[in-house]
């Protein structure tokens, strides 16, 4: 499994030997300094308008401590203090839905996390609901069989609603623990979509009342800030409750991660590290912000 560090390589490498080589000028407010590591972060998409509060809560903090721990302090209060997420809920089997556009690595995330799912000693039921997609319900069946998973899978052309709904079934009838469905992707135009989106909801609160529990968006960290631009969108129309962040490990864009936080209130849930079946983790604030910095898990705060 890929590391915080080894993930965040293409995004660190933007602004740690700035980081390194400014840490003077930043403890003593040379603005010249704080400049240059405004540019750094901004380049690492991370919204201007919360790399402005940071530089002026360092203009502010000069002086008064060691700089890189004020640092991490600031990135790090980003993100709420908050229990972990576990799939061990009273709802059962809960039912996830996996949203997002084609391309994001929506599928192959839904398969993971079914893995992880597994390692955990739950029962998982993947759904294929991305019945638009010609490839997407084969993708996620290879998946399943690949990682031993149990699935449902609809058929080119198929209701995705009626898939969701008959998924749901599934879960409860063979007392799966957890029921992640794959929904469609297209963006092609954006209503229609989103009205697919919102029926497989109806279906699937017919199916098992209070369902679903959960609404991720799955968003590619290659993005950058498109990525953000993406959930905005989805939020307008579907009950998002977290986001799961894929291709973390090809990323120079992650401080994306800050402004989906910031300016959507969106809990970062997991996190895929690598290709590997097993390089998605939970999202750990304190690890990426060490990650996004360059800095070891045993560095003093």
């Amino acid at each position: 499994m890929k590391s915080w560090l080894n993930a965040l390589a293409r995004t660190r490498d933007k602004i740690v030997g700035g980081l390194a080589r400014l840490v003077p000028g930043l403890a003593k407010a040379d603005p010249a300094a704080l400049e240059e590591w405004e540019r750094a972060l901004i380049q690492a998409d991370i919204s201007p308008r919360l790399v402005g509060e940071w530089i002026e809560r360092l203009r502010r903090q000069a002086g008064r401590g060691d700089v890189r721990s004020e640092i991490e302090t600031m990135l790090q209060a980003t993100f709420p203090a908050e229990a972990p997420f576990t799939w061990r809920s009273g709802e059962t089997p809960r039912v996830v839905l996996i949203t997002g556009v084609n391309g994001s690595g929506k599928t192959t995330t839904a398969a993971k996390l079914g893995h992880l799912i597994k390692r955990e000693g739950l029962k998982p039921l993947l759904a294929a609901a991305d019945t638009f997609r010609a490839a997407g319900s084969h993708q996620l069946k290879l998946w399943a069989d690949r990682l031993d998973l149990d699935a449902v899978v609809g058929a080119h052309g198929a209701d995705s609603a009626a898939v969701a709904f008959d998924s749901v079934k599934a879960g409860i009838a063979r007392r799966s623990d957890v029921v992640l469905i794959d929904t469609a992707g297209r963006m092609h135009t954006k209503q229609p979509l989103m009205n697919e989106l919102q029926k497989v909801h109806r279906s699937v609160a017919k199916a098992l009342p209070g369902a679903p529990h959960e609404s991720w968006i799955v968003l590619d960290a290659t993005l950058g800030n498109n990525a953000v631009v993406q959930a905005r969108m989805f939020k307008e129309c579907v009950a998002l409750t977290g986001v799961v962040v894929a291709k973390l490990d090809g990323s120079s864009k992650a401080g994306f991660i800050f402004t989906l936080q910031k300016e959507l209130g969106l809990p970062v849930r997991f996190i895929g590290l690598g290709e590997g079946a097993d390089d998605i983790v939970p999202f750990n604030p304190g690890e990426f912000v060490k990650g996004f910095l360059g800095l070891s898990s045993n560095h003093a705060d």
